[in-house]
């Protein structure tokens, strides 16, 4: 069995091609012509040159595959320009599934995120089926995401084998940009993250989630999608996680929403004019005001999932940027 994999030199990507290679896959990464692939060093693995918005390098990368791991996303929550986030999340999902569909693959796993989904007013987790619609999404990147999803429903609508997985915030190893949320992380074993608001998120770690889109390849139903997830917490129980972790204080003060707020207007002006990302952003602390919790029952019970403690994931990712010169080795405990 050969899968493609694009975004394979991201966190979630090159998760997912580890997974596959333990599974017996052999397994085509699709690159861009400039892609660092650290990510992917020592893995015997194929390289296929390409991007999203490349039909007929997806339909070559394609060639003799059974299985397509959509994981590539623009997952960014300020761009300078927004339309990039439609052309690369909604656009590059329709060229990847059609040329799925023409080079005649097996089964598509596409990977969506928590973003999409619902959650209800009463503070209980989120799943599946939560009712949500494009206006609840804050941000271009959660509508990007949204639209990207109705396309992968419209495909399988169409006959086209596609299993929806949605990950929740994954943390662990081999976050090298790193993400948003790993960058959270890191700003908090550095010590760099003197106050929080009161939010919360659900936290996996990355190899759960990768072997969530191998079990979804092997038991996910066409057309359902499958939150992979872990275990919800605050964003201040998080950070008291990773100051035990990294032998620190943990951060005491707790700033409300609507005095973060201005700070990220700010931010964003000056990163308008800097061409630099802000370190805080007006769509996250929009997003911050809620918790974001799901319930990851629908994957454990139709596919096998399972999860382990945020603390691992967290302890994961903090042995990996210690290891990797991103903290101080002499802070390591």
């Amino acid at each position: 069995m050969r899968a493609l994999v694009t975004g394979a030199t991201g966190f979630v990507g090159s998760s997912v091609v580890r997974a596959a290679l333990r599974d017996g896959f052999e397994v085509r990464a699709l690159v861009r012509a400039d892609s660092d692939t650290s990510a992917l060093a020592g893995l015997e693995i194929e390289h296929a040159q390409g991007t999203l918005g490349d039909p007929a390098a997806l339909a070559a990368a394609m060639t003799g595959c059974d299985a397509v791991f959509h994981v590539a996303a623009d997952y960014r929550l300020w761009a300078r320009r927004p339309d990039e986030l439609y052309a690369n999340n909604v656009e590059g999902t329709r060229h990847v599934l059609q040329a799925a569909r023409d080079a005649g693959v097996q089964r598509v796993v596409y990977t969506s995120s928590v973003a999409t989904l619902g959650l209800p007013t009463d503070g209980a987790p989120g799943n599946e089926d939560t009712p949500v619609g494009l206006a609840d999404m804050i941000g271009h990147y959660k509508r990007s995401k949204f639209l990207a999803e109705e396309v992968a429903r419209e495909f399988a609508a169409d006959g086209v084998d596609v299993v929806i997985v949605n990950p929740s915030a994954p943390i662990g190893p081999r976050d090298h940009k790193p993400t948003p949320t790993g960058r959270m992380v890191l700003d908090a074993a550095a010590g760099r993250m003197p106050a929080f608001v009161d939010t919360g998120l659900n936290v996996a770690h990355v190899d759960d989630v990768a072997r969530g889109h191998l079990l979804a390849w092997h038991h996910g139903a066409s057309g359902r999608r499958y939150v992979l997830g872990g275990e919800d917490l605050t964003l201040a129980g998080i950070l008291t996680l990773i100051a035990e972790l990294t032998d620190r204080p943990p951060p005491k003060v707790k700033l409300p929403h609507g005095l973060v707020l201005p700070v990220a207007h700010a931010a964003e002006a000056f990163a308008k004019l800097s061409g630099r990302t802000p370190f805080v952003t007006v769509d996250g602390v929009k997003l911050a005001r809620k918790r974001m919790y799901f319930s990851h029952a629908r994957a454990d019970a139709e596919l096998g999932y399972q999860s382990r403690d945020a603390r691992d994931a967290l302890a994961d990712a903090i042995a990996w940027y210690f290891a990797h010169r991103y903290l101080p080795l002499g802070r390591h405990p």
